[in-house]
């Protein structure tokens, strides 16, 4: 069965990829967007007339994955087909900018580069969108000879590569010769191939692959069958594991996530975050990208799925083809860590990351309570708790343990109320739940560094002082603000409804 990482593990993960060595072969592509605004029609035709601004070359297809893995801090070579003209020279000066390897980057005279020419208009100050794209390309497939000096290349950079990637976007650079004979070489020296398939095409040259990544469309084309469920996902990754004899496929199905199916049949789909979809243009590079990372990295499948479902989302929120970084993609993680929902956790999740947080070095602050109505004086402590160490775990009684401490009619707030309130405060960085009536048990398994109580304690009766203490831990009081307690509150309340 295909495990799901936590955001935690993932983010490890993403911490060790280090700097694979990675082959691209495949169709390299140039984009180049002219952007302005388009706030009228024209006159001599219905059409809209764009206030050139600006024109700007990127990177795309093959040398577009070629500059996300260089963002991903991938060793890359890229081999593959220009045309012998201007947009060939600045398409190869990006990619060596960029410290790609182009010597097996080879010229065709019989071809222009690819270059797809887009169009970008802003309407009275809106998101601006495509409005026109104009291909300058020819798809005729290499001559054998070009096939054969592209095999050398091949043959000899393989030697020293982790991972081979194929990037068809069915330019003729991908011929059955070439594809047949690459994955023919991977094999021998057991580099794993990763494959992102033309579109509506024969997949038998890929036959062999480690794996194969068609998206929905592409997967539906290829097996002549709708894929509209789990199930039907999970079902067509598997025809095709078979068909091609590739050991996984990754079928990438936009706002439903991505199936990873092996060819043993274990299988499964990994949702993805809903995002405010702003353009798809590049996702499919981000995906092969971040799994010829992770998989040159000697990554498991789970993870490198998991990691390219969230690299794909933020390469759908840029505008055109963007390149995201690995810091980036931390910094997302990161961030996600942090949410409100993810810092409530099990007394085993605390316990694992207090370990985490200990081993680097962070001191952790511990205190609890029922926190039924939320006030100023509680806010004041919490603040002041979370000073004293680097990370504030805070244990809180259950709607039980409450009961026995305060009577029946306590909580006021139900657990997952009073849960949500304390995760959404900034200063703290885990709530976990506990049914017993003394925290002990929390402060055996997270064993904090200081344990805090409100102002109103003395140190001496802080529940839990021993624990602490016992294995060198420290206790403290914070400041109180008069007057300010859940009884007094709640006092006020009853006096005025009487």
């Amino acid at each position: 069965m295909e495990i799901s990482l936590s955001q935690t593990d993932l983010l490890q993960t993403l911490k060790q990829l280090g700097s694979p060595r990675v082959i691209v072969f495949g169709d390299m592509i140039l984009d180049r967007y002219t952007t302005g605004d388009t706030e009228r029609i024209s006159q001599e035709a219905p059409i809209l007339v764009l206030q050139a601004k600006e024109r700007e070359a990127r990177l795309g297809g093959a040398a577009n994955v070629c500059n996300m893995l260089r963002a991903l801090e991938a060793e890359v070579t890229a081999v593959g087909i220009v045309g012998a003209d201007e947009s060939g020279k600045t398409l190869r000066k990006i990619l060596q900018e960029s410290d790609v390897d182009c010597t097996s980057l080879l010229e065709d005279t019989t071809r222009p580069t690819t270059v797809k020419e887009r169009f970008v208009g802003r309407v009275c100050g809106l998101r601006p969108g495509q409005i026109l794209r104009v291909d300058h390309e020819a798809t005729h497939p290499l001559s054998l000879a070009l096939g054969d000096r592209l095999l050398e290349a091949l043959t000899e950079k393989i030697k020293a590569c982790d991972v081979v990637l194929i990037s068809d976007y069915a330019k003729g650079v991908c011929t059955p010769h070439v594809t047949k004979g690459l994955i023919q070489l991977a094999r021998q020296h057991k580099v794993p191939i990763l494959v992102d398939p033309l579109r509506g095409g024969d997949y038998q040259h890929y036959t062999g692959a480690t794996l194969i990544k068609p998206n929905r469309t592409e997967s539906e084309t290829c097996l002549g069958r709708k894929i509209q469920t789990t199930e039907d996902a999970l079902e067509a990754g598997s025809r095709l594991c078979d068909q091609l004899d590739v050991n996984m496929v990754v079928l990438t199905l936009d706002r439903d996530g991505m199936a990873l199916v092996r060819r043993d049949g274990n299988g499964r789909v990994f949702p993805t975050r809903a995002r405010s979809v702003y353009d798809v243009t590049g996702a499919g590079d981000m995906v092969l990208a971040m799994l010829g990372v992770c998989f040159g990295a000697n990554m498991t499948s789970s993870a490198a799925v998991q990691l390219a479902n969230l690299a794909a989302g933020l390469e759908v929120e840029k505008p055109g083809v963007a390149v995201i970084s690995k810091q980036e993609i931390e910094k997302s993680m990161q961030t996600g860590l942090r949410s409100p929902t993810s810092k409530i956790q099990t007394l085993p999740e605390a316990a694992e990351q207090a370990t985490r947080h200990r081993q680097q070095g962070q001191r952790i602050v511990f205190t609890n309570g029922c926190f039924d109505l939320l006030h100023a004086g509680h806010v004041s402590y919490l603040a002041e708790a979370r000073a004293l160490g680097d990370i504030l775990v805070v244990g809180m009684n259950s709607d039980d343990s409450v009961r026995r401490l305060k009577g029946p009619q306590r909580p006021i707030n139900q657990e997952a109320d009073r849960a949500a309130v304390l995760a959404a405060l900034e200063c703290i960085d885990y709530v976990v739940p506990f049914s017993e009536e003394t925290p002990h048990n929390l402060l055996h398994e997270i064993r904090p560094d200081v344990l805090v109580k409100g102002g109103t304690y003395c140190i001496d009766d802080v529940v839990g002082k021993e624990v602490v203490e016992a294995y060198g831990g420290q206790v403290c009081v914070t400041g109180a603000l008069a007057g300010k307690s859940t009884t007094n509150i709640l006092k006020a309340a009853t006096d005025r409804a009487a």
